[in-house]
């Protein structure tokens, strides 16, 4: 191992967990115990704070220093680090602004080689939605392919994997944004063969190589590829908002409805409150208003009066008995 990328490793090593034996270390490194010293010793005249540790196996710790030392990253690091610095923006926490000068400032220091492959990567964030949890992950490299056919404005072939339907499916689209929320990725795009504007989820998506020919791109509906997700993701074609919204009398005080309210409204009316939720569908909303477990009362709309009598036909049925909605 040619000594730059061992010291690089090294420093990998030191940083994973808090003690490291010598012994560990070369054998990890497949090198003698002195050549462990001298990169030891390297490492300190570049300024990380290494401290010998004490014990029968005797070794080394990485501890924080007075300065900051130079920082050295890996292909992969790099990543991790443009997507942990965007994703930022979105946190809820003032310091988008910090995130992006951090950004530009990492960049600077970086080789020709990793600087483009930071560049290539390019996407928006949407903010954290409750009650949605990532369940697969996406490669770095596959990220790097699919924002580069974006920022190269190229039309892109993949095999696109749905769960229950066979053999993946080769799917032929323009790429327009790459969209992450929940520590989920989705590429939205132009579906060249269905016609129409589709959103894919990344960790199913296989790019194929070469990239296609060069294409204009279409306005994404509504201007914004965040809020056009956003919207899909509530059930609405149109703007990011639930396509069914209603309100309930609630006979249970506003403090112990607030917590469970998600992106709902409530109002304090004393004893009990009124409630206002969104959802996909009516049913789908009466529903959601059942879970507080509590007498209510429907202030409107008249279709959520009829979900709810839809609904208590299906519990009735469900149960065995019979309910004849008023």
């Amino acid at each position: 191992m040619a000594s730059t990328s061992r010291l690089l490793t090294l420093l990998s090593l030191l940083q994973t967990r808090r003690d490291w034996p010598g012994a560990l270390l070369a054998e990890r490194l497949d090198i003698s115990h002195r050549t462990v010293r001298r990169d030891v010793d390297t490492l300190r005249e570049m300024g990380y704070s290494i401290r010998a540790t004490m014990g029968p196996d005797g070794g080394y710790r990485l501890d924080a220093g007075n300065e900051l030392p130079p920082l050295l990253f890996d292909d992969d690091q790099v990543v991790a680090l443009a997507v942990a610095l965007k994703a930022a923006t979105v946190s809820g926490v003032a310091i988008e602004e910090a995130a992006l000068r951090a950004l530009t400032t990492v960049r600077q220091v970086m080789p020709s080689r990793l600087r483009h492959r930071l560049d290539a990567l390019e996407f928006e964030a949407l903010a954290a939605a409750p009650g949605r949890a990532a369940s697969a992950s996406v490669t770095p490299n596959a990220l790097i392919a699919l924002s580069a056919a974006v920022r190269g404005r190229e039309v892109l072939r993949f095999d696109y994997v749905r769960i229950g339907e066979g053999d993946p499916a080769l799917r032929r689209v323009e790429p327009h944004h790459l969209i992450t929320s929940n520590a989920l990725w989705y590429l939205v795009a132009w579906d060249l063969e269905k016609n129409g504007w589709r959103i894919f989820r990344a960790d199913r998506i296989r790019p194929r190589t070469p990239t296609g020919p060069r294409f204009t791109p279409r306005q994404v509906p509504g201007g914004d590829a965040r809020g056009f997700v956003a919207a899909r993701f509530k059930g609405s074609v149109r703007a990011d908002e639930w396509p069914c919204r209603g309100t309930v009398l609630l006979d249970l005080p506003a403090r112990d409805v607030v917590p469970f309210a998600g992106d709902g409204v409530v109002e304090d009316l004393g004893e009990r409150c009124s409630l206002e939720l969104g959802s996909w569908s009516w049913v789908g909303l009466a529903a959601s208003f059942a879970r507080f477990d509590a007498p209510m009362r429907v202030v409107g709309p008249p279709e959520l009066a009829s979900a709810f009598a839809q609904l208590a036909g299906r519990y009735a049925s469900a149960s065995g008995g019979e309910v004849r909605p008023s």
